[in-house]
């Protein structure tokens, strides 16, 4: 039995949610929130990034190219959202939700829809299944980010062990 892209795209997409609520739910504030190096984001700002991802861009995209219709980019840095205005919590029960609607969202797509193109405002003409590929990857991304972040205090603790982590190493404080 052969897997699909869709399969494959729906079984990342539906571990980030749990990942997060994990990571939110065990770790103390302090950890979630460092900066890794100055102008890098933290974890809370990587699931802040996913949150505004799920809100207002991917499954967007997905019905835009339903539609026919072509799409703007998203640059997270002017049209993002600034962590705080939810506690972990909250903004994970957020993204819970928001990803639920997604998979949904999703599951009502068809073999053929995938070969369904839309102009990105940056990229130019690009394919639905080029974008869940985008869209797996992006989840998967974050959070190695976030995780990346929150390992920095442990990097700069581990003595003579630092050196096994040269690739993950920040650099900052």
């Amino acid at each position: 039995m052969t897997i699909t892209l869709m399969e494959t795209v729906c079984s990342v997409l539906k571990t980030t949610p749990q990942r997060w609520q994990t990571l939110v739910e065990t770790l103390p504030m302090e950890l979630l929130s460092r900066k890794p190096a100055p102008k890098e984001w933290s974890a809370l700002e990587c699931l802040q990034h996913i949150v505004d991802a799920e809100r207002y861009v991917l499954p967007v995209r997905v019905r835009a190219f339903l539609a026919g219709q072509d799409f703007p980019a998203f640059n997270p840095d002017r049209q993002g959202t600034k962590p705080g205005a939810q506690s972990p919590a909250e903004l994970c029960a957020d993204f819970i939700s928001l990803r639920a609607a997604s998979l949904a969202l999703l599951g009502q797509l068809k073999p053929d829809d995938l070969q369904r193109t839309a102009r990105h405002a940056e990229l130019g003409v690009v394919t639905l299944e080029q974008m869940l590929h985008e869209w797996a990857g992006h989840d998967l991304m974050h959070t190695v980010q976030a995780e990346r972040a929150m390992m920095q205090p442990f990097i700069r603790g581990c003595g003579p062990w630092k050196i096994y982590f040269t690739d993950h190493d920040a650099g900052g404080a």
